[in-house]
């Protein structure tokens, strides 16, 4: 005969044993943290999942550059087209296509006649690298003054916000333009060469300076209906500092809209620095740069369009697989939003 206790022992094991079938089975609910939960969502977006293979790739490109010109045997100074009689007297590739072959498998630059693939790819590395600066630099600044200026209130709000105005009542592009060349004026002295760092450094600076603002306002934004939160009230009258409760309570509660803007604006920082080679006071020849490329191509379009082609596409993209990896990140972090 069977007593109680080894009858409540045996029901207990079976009790056991079933949530362990169950739990094995998948059919018990796992708890998941936001971040958990965000990273599911974004995986069942097929749409973000491509974009951030193709932004992957743009960045394994950009810094493997070195690599894949030396696996591919050329670099983008040499000039191909005039060492090997590759280019007409008109400058213009003699081969059609742009001079698209075997060796040249994007064919070669018009007037140089460097390696258009090699341009290429250490364009790539110069525009992002350019937009990367100037995105982390407007993000750390955006996110350190909205957060105070939102916390602290009262005259610092008003004093920061007005010259938030100022600042953002500037034209950027003709101030990026008219700024850029008094910038390198100041580092280098009229008739000396111009090293390619100061350059990079005075592109990164101007677009730094006209272009933080926007974020630091969405963030004072968030931080005005943060700071009157239960658990910025309990951590303020238990005499945390301000520096605490910025850092403790409120960055972790605005990290996500950062993440998501932040993937916005390295597009458009790629495309402005793009513009301002374009216009001729962005990267100077011979730097590889996706604007000069188009710079270039816009003299021989009619002549040789393929050399248009392959930056544009590069470019267009780079742009659109950003922005919608920044809408897909959005949706993941905030699944209220529809696209």
């Amino acid at each position: 005969m069977t007593s109680a206790r080894e009858t409540t022992t045996t029901g207990s094991d079976n009790e056991t044993d079933a949530a362990l079938a169950r739990a094995a089975s998948g059919t018990v609910p796992v708890g998941r943290s936001p971040r958990q939960l965000a990273w599911i969502r974004f995986r069942r977006d097929r749409t973000g999942v491509v974009c951030a293979v193709i932004v992957a790739c743009f960045i394994l490109i950009a810094l493997a550059a070195p690599l894949i010109t030396k696996a591919y045997g050329k670099n983008p100074y040499t000039l191909y087209g005039q060492d090997d009689g590759l280019l007409n007297s008109y400058g213009l590739p003699l081969k059609p296509n742009g001079g698209i072959d075997g060796a040249h498998w994007f064919g070669v630059e018009p007037g140089l006649g460097r390696d258009v693939l090699a341009l290429l790819v250490y364009g790539i590395r110069t525009s992002l690298g350019i937009a990367l600066c100037v995105t982390v630099l407007s993000v750390v600044a955006g996110v350190t003054v909205g957060l105070f200026q939102g916390y602290l209130g009262g005259r610092t709000d008003y004093v920061v916000g007005r010259f938030s105005d100022l600042m953002m009542s500037f034209p950027q592009q003709l101030f990026f333009i008219a700024f850029t060349p008094v910038i390198v004026a100041m580092f280098v002295r009229p008739g000396n060469a111009e090293p390619t760092w100061i350059r990079f450094a005075a592109l990164v600076i101007v677009q730094f300076v006209l272009g933080w603002m926007a974020l630091g306002r969405l963030v004072r934004a968030q931080v005005l209906s943060l700071r009157t939160r239960e658990y910025v009230e309990a951590a303020r009258l238990s005499g945390a500092s301000t520096a605490r409760i910025v850092r403790r309570e409120l960055l972790p509660n605005i990290w996500s809209t950062v993440l998501v803007q932040s993937t916005l604006l390295l597009p458009v920082n790629v495309t402005a620095e793009a513009g301002l080679s374009y216009l001729g006071v962005g990267m100077q020849t011979p730097t590889p740069d996706w604007g000069l490329m188009f710079q270039d191509a816009a003299q021989y379009y009619q002549s040789d369009i393929t050399y248009m082609f392959f930056p544009g596409v590069a470019m267009v993209v780079f742009v659109v697989a950003f922005n919608l990896l920044g809408d897909s990140v959005r949706d993941a972090l905030d699944p209220k939003t529809v696209r």
